[in-house]
Formats: C-alpha cells, structure tokens, sequence
C-alpha cells in the first residue's frame, strides 16, 4: 500500500510540476524557436569556448534566439581590442554571430566596479544594469534556458 501512495504522489507531483511549466516556454515549442541565454563569467578562455558552443548550437539550430549575458571576468571578449589566445580579434567572431542574431550584453556594475570606459564595450553589445539580474530575468520571466560554457 505504501509503495502505491508513493508511486501515485509522485505521479501527481510530477503532473502538478509539468501543468506549472510558464507560458513562454510551452511558447517557444509552439513557434519552433528555443531561446537560451549563455552567461559568461570567467574570461577569455571561457569566452572561446561559449562562442565555440552557440556556433555549434547554431549549425544544429538556426532558427535558436541566443543572448549572451557577461559579467565579471566575462566582459573581456567584449572590449576592444581583446583577443584570443591565437591573437585572433574577439571583435570578427562578435560581429559574425551578430549577424546571425545573437545579442551580446555587458554588465553596468562590472564595468563601474572596474573602471572600465563604457566606450571600450564593442558596439555590437548593449550594455545592461546588471549581468546577473539580467540572466535571471531572461530565465524566469522570458523563457530562456540558462547555459554556462
């Protein structure tokens, strides 16, 4: 008996959690578009290998809407003049995936907390109050699936 009230409690849990599911992402599966938010932290090194992933998630879906959210560390790819670790401009690959609809935005308070001239940021980024407030909104209010490289 007990292992029957279990099995019918998680069959309602699970159900409950399933019928919770926000408008936005029984959305997107309707129109065919998966938004996801890659949020980026550590640096450069990170910055290669989170570029590297939407080009992939890219060629596997076109049709994906990608917002890459930095903050901290995370920033660097996207200041002038930074540059891979083959002395290849971060700057070439921001504009390619630009183009390609992927929207880059930088963190306020890093930039304040740094010192770092607003002016430094690529143009090809918007450059937003805060980068973690940023991606939890994304998520919770927008239907975005959070990936970190």
């Amino acid at each position: 008996m007990k292992a029957r009230s279990l099995l019918s409690a998680t069959a309602v849990t699970f159900g409950l959690l399933a019928a919770a599911q926000p408008t936005a992402v029984l959305a997107q599966a309707q129109d065919g578009q998966i938004k996801t938010v890659y949020h980026l932290t550590n640096g450069l090194e990170e910055a290669s290998r989170g570029l590297g992933n939407i080009r992939n998630h890219l060629a596997a879906d076109p049709k994906a809407k990608i917002t890459v959210v930095s903050n901290g560390n995370g920033i660097e790819f996207l200041l002038e003049g930074a540059m891979d670790k083959n002395g290849n401009p971060y700057e070439v690959i921001v504009q390619d995936l630009k183009s390609k609809g992927v929207d880059f935005r930088v963190c306020n308070n890093t930039l304040v907390t740094r010192k770092i001239d607003p002016k430094r940021v690529l143009q090809e980024a918007s450059i937003v109050p805060s980068g973690v407030a940023e991606a939890a909104k994304l998520q919770a209010r927008e239907g975005y699936v959070y990936l970190r490289p």
